[in-house]
C-alpha cells in the first residue's frame, strides 16, 4: 500500500534545545523516501522515527546553514555503511558545492554506494518520475538558498453516471482507462481530470516570488516560521517568516494542510504559532510541527 507522509526529525533553527533537535525531515512518497535538509542529529533522529538509511532515494538541501547540512556527513557515511542497495541523488545549490564536498568527505570511510549529485542554479524541473515531478525555486536569504516542490502528474476520476449511459461496465472499464477509447467512447466522455497531489519544502527564506510559486495549490506545505509577528524586523533583516506571514501565503495559495516549523528557540509556547496562523486567516488544517511527528498527505478524492 503507498504511504505518503511527512515525517518530522527536528525543528529548531540555528541551534537544538531540549526539545527541538535540528532540521531534518523525511517524506515518504510511495516506495520512495526523500530527505530534506539534514542539520546536525539527523542519523539518530531516524532512528528515534524508525527511518533506515535504505529508505532514502534523495536528499534535498536549501541552503548550506550548519542547522540545514550539518548531518550530512553522518547520513551519506550511513548509507554506506549500510551499503544501501540504490542509487541516491543529493540536490544542493551549485554555489555551496565546496561544503557538500566538505561534508561529504568530511572523515576517511570506504564509499559503496552511488550517490548521484544534481545541484541547483536556476527555477524549474530537477527530476521527472512516474510518481511527481521534482521542481526547484529560489528563496531570498542571505545565502543561496533553494525550496523544493513535488508535483504529481494529473489522473482521471471515472464518473459512474456517464459510465452506465454508455453502456460500459465491468472488465471493459479498464480497458477504456488502458487504451483510452472503447467502442468510440474516449475516456474524456467518462471522466474527469483528478488533480495530482502538491508538496512543499520551503526554509530560510523572506517573502519572495518563489515563496507563493512553492505554495501555490499545495495539499502539504511545510514552512518556516522562524519568528513571531511581533519580530517581523528581526526576520526580514534576518531572512525570516514570521507565521503570520507564513500563514498569509497558504491562504493566498489555497493550501489544503500547513505545517509551521524552524522556530527560534527564544519562544517557549508553540500555540503562539498557531494562534497567529489563524490570525493571517488560514482556515485549513494547521500543524505546528514537534520532533518525530508524522503528517500524513491530505488525499484527494
Amino acid at each position: 500500500m503507498s504511504v505518503r507522509e511527512l515525517v518530522v526529525l527536528g525543528t529548531a533553527s540555528q541551534v537544538p534545545t531540549r526539545h527541538r533537535n535540528h532540521n531534518g525531515y523525511l517524506l515518504r512518497w510511495d516506495g520512495e523516501g526523500i530527505l530534506f535538509d539534514p542539520g546536525e542529529g539527523t542519523q539518530r533522529q531516524m532512528l528515534r522515527a524508525g527511518v533506515a538509511a535504505h529508505d532514502l532515494n534523495r536528499i534535498c538541501v536549501t541552503h548550506f546553514h550548519g542547522d540545514h547540512s550539518l548531518g550530512l556527513a553522518g547520513v551519506i557515511q550511513r548509507i554506506n555503511l549500510d551499503r544501501v542497495p540504490h542509487e541516491i541523488t543529493a540536490h544542493y545549490p551549485r554555489s555551496g558545492k565546496r561544503f557538500f564536498d566538505r561534508l561529504r568527505y568530511a572523515t576517511a570511510y570506504r564509499e559503496t554506494v552511488g550517490l548521484t549529485e544534481v545541484p541547483v542554479d536556476r527555477d524549474g524541473d530537477l527530476a521527472t518520475t512516474p510518481g511527481y515531478t521534482l521542481q526547484a525555486h529560489r528563496l531570498s536569504h542571505p545565502v543561496e538558498s533553494y525550496g523544493y516542490r513535488l508535483v504529481e502528474p494529473d489522473g482521471r476520476r471515472m464518473l459512474p453516471e456517464r459510465l452506465a449511459a454508455h453502456g460500459i461496465a465491468g472488465p471493459d472499464v479498464g480497458r477504456l482507462q488502458r487504451e483510452g477509447t472503447l467502442d468510440g467512447v474516449s475516456l474524456a466522455d467518462v471522466s474527469e481530470v483528478r488533480a495530482g497531489q502538491r508538496f512543499a519544502f520551503v526554509m530560510d527564506t523572506r517573502l519572495c516570488d518563489g515563496v507563493h510559486a512553492l505554495a501555490e495549490g499545495c495539499d502539504l506545505l511545510v514552512i518556516e516560521s522562524t519568528f513571531l509577528d511581533e519580530d517581523t524586523d528581526l526576520a526580514v533583516e534576518h531572512g525570516h517568516l514570521t507565521a503570520g506571514q507564513a500563514a498569509a501565503v497558504a491562504v493566498g495559495a489555497g493550501v489544503r494542510h500547513l505545517v509551521l516549523t524552524h522556530f527560534s528557540q527564544r519562544y517557549h509556547d508553540p500555540a503562539q504559532f498557531e494562534r497567529q496562523a489563524r490570525a493571517a486567516g488560514f482556515q485549513g488544517e494547521l500543524t505546528v510541527a514537534r520532533d518525530l511527528l508524522r503528517v500524513p498527505v491530505p488525499k484527494r478524492s
